[in-house]
């Protein structure tokens, strides 16, 4: 049988694309559908929720701290690699974790639609903990089931279809949470959202256990667990730069992360509609994170990683002006169009070589763990900051001192990165993943 007959209908698609139509980065492209929907539902839907409901600024930032459970997944990140589920266990440790975890988010993501934030701040703060904690879970046993999924040469193709993914589910998920929500109320958007769950159960239903799935090593006695999570960090510490490089994961998102979360504050107080936000911010956003995603790709491959790495933090940096110009306008579409469009192309290019960059500094011993630690890491500090720190900022020097200042934050990340190159850390770790 001839290359081209094997292939079926796949021959007729363009080769740069035919990789994509593949069974393992179509399913990264739905396993990431249900990572960024839980995500999406404790960022900008619950911060608008919480607006609309006339919860004051700090209060509103505050619950950016349900964000810190993503930031702590690597502590239980081994209990999803070695324990096994009684019952479910049979259907094979990834499949039985997705389904486990699936049911379970979704029952917290609905459990956050019934509590009521004007009855119980309180309430509503444990609820959204609740959905971060699931989702973070979910992300451990989604990013172990895609790794394990794909050949190596088709780590990079699903690295960009799962990027897709979380898109189009938090995008999605977002965009139905405030159409349902202007006609039939916060509750029953919520709890409508809770369907994004299902893609990565359906994955791991119709494809079955990863091929290169390892199965897990029995565990017995403390100094056992210890080990298991403990390995992992002592690998990376071992390497050279290790702490700069850990440096540069803990400070490079700071202020990326204060701006994103706080679009919304920016958006209600200009009085933008629900409507202009779903058009704008979701719709328009939407494509334009596709476009940045895409340059990203074109980007790595052409340029490597050093450069790909570098261009794509300066951008990020620079993206936070466009609302500070924005707040300095005011109630603008076209001002609007223009900020969502520079960020969210942007953040497309990060999310594809930042990423791929974390994704070539994980030990294959330790990929799940590592990755999980790379990945809270990233965000940690800028989580924090945003929810101590990001509201009364705002109060105290206004929207546009604010994002000129999130700018600012940025440079030490982009100084880091190069400083990396200059020492030839970044050669290390092209090499490695070269296998060289």
């Amino acid at each position: 049988m001839s290359s081209t007959q094997s292939l079926g209908w796949r021959a007729h698609v363009p080769a740069a694309v035919r990789p994509y139509t593949e069974a393992a980065p179509i399913a990264a492209l739905f396993l990431g559908i249900s990572s960024g929907a839980p995500y999406a539902l404790i960022a900008s839907t619950l911060t608008t929720r919480l607006a609309q409901d006339g919860i004051n600024k700090r209060a509103v930032t505050a619950f950016t701290l349900a964000f810190l459970v993503y930031n702590l997944k690597w502590l239980w990140a081994w209990v999803v690699d070695g324990v096994r589920l009684p019952l479910l266990g049979r259907l094979g440790q990834r499949v039985s974790w997705l389904l486990f975890v699936g049911v379970l988010t979704m029952a917290a993501i609905i459990n956050l639609a019934l509590v009521d934030p004007k009855a119980s701040l309180m309430a509503t703060a444990v609820a959204a903990i609740l959905v971060g904690a699931a989702g973070a879970t979910y992300d451990i046993v989604i990013d172990a089931y895609r790794i394990e999924s794909l050949e190596p040469r088709q780590l990079g193709v699903g690295s960009g279809m799962s990027q897709y993914g979380w898109r189009i589910g938090s995008v999605a998920a977002g965009a139905l949470a405030l159409v349902i929500a202007a006609r039939m109320g916060w509750q029953a958007a919520y709890i409508a959202c809770a369907i994004f769950m299902l893609p990565a159960m359906l994955v791991g239903l119709l494809l079955g256990e990863p091929a290169r799935h390892r199965e897990p090593e029995i565990r017995k006695g403390l100094k056992s667990v210890l080990d298991s999570v403990l390995a992992p960090l002592a690998e990376f510490f071992r390497r050279r730069g290790a702490a700069l490089v850990l440096l540069f994961i803990l400070l490079h998102k700071i202020g990326d992360t204060l701006a994103n979360l706080t679009f919304r504050l920016l958006f209600d107080d200009l009085q933008f509609t629900n409507g202009e936000i779903a058009l704008y911010d979701v719709g328009f956003g939407f494509w334009a994170y596709l476009i940045g995603i895409f340059i990203g790709g074109a980007m790595y491959s052409r340029l490597g990683m050093k450069r790909a790495v570098l261009i794509s933090l300066v951008l990020m940096a620079v993206s936070n002006l466009s609302f500070a110009g924005l707040a300095a306008l005011g109630h603008s579409n076209w001002g609007m169009a223009g900020a969502i469009g520079f960020e969210n192309i942007a953040s497309g290019i990060g999310g594809v070589t930042v990423v791929a960059y974390f994704s070539a500094l994980c030990d294959l011993r330790y990929t799940a763990t590592q990755y999980a630690l790379i990945s809270a890491a990233a965000s940690v500090v800028g989580r924090v900051l945003t929810g101590t720190t990001a509201g009364a900022l705002i109060e105290r020097f206004g929207y546009v001192n604010f994002y000129l200042l999130t700018t600012l934050i940025a440079v030490p990340g982009v100084v880091l990165f190069w400083i990396m190159i200059r020492r030839g850390f970044i050669d290390d770790v092209e090499r490695v993943a070269s296998g060289k």
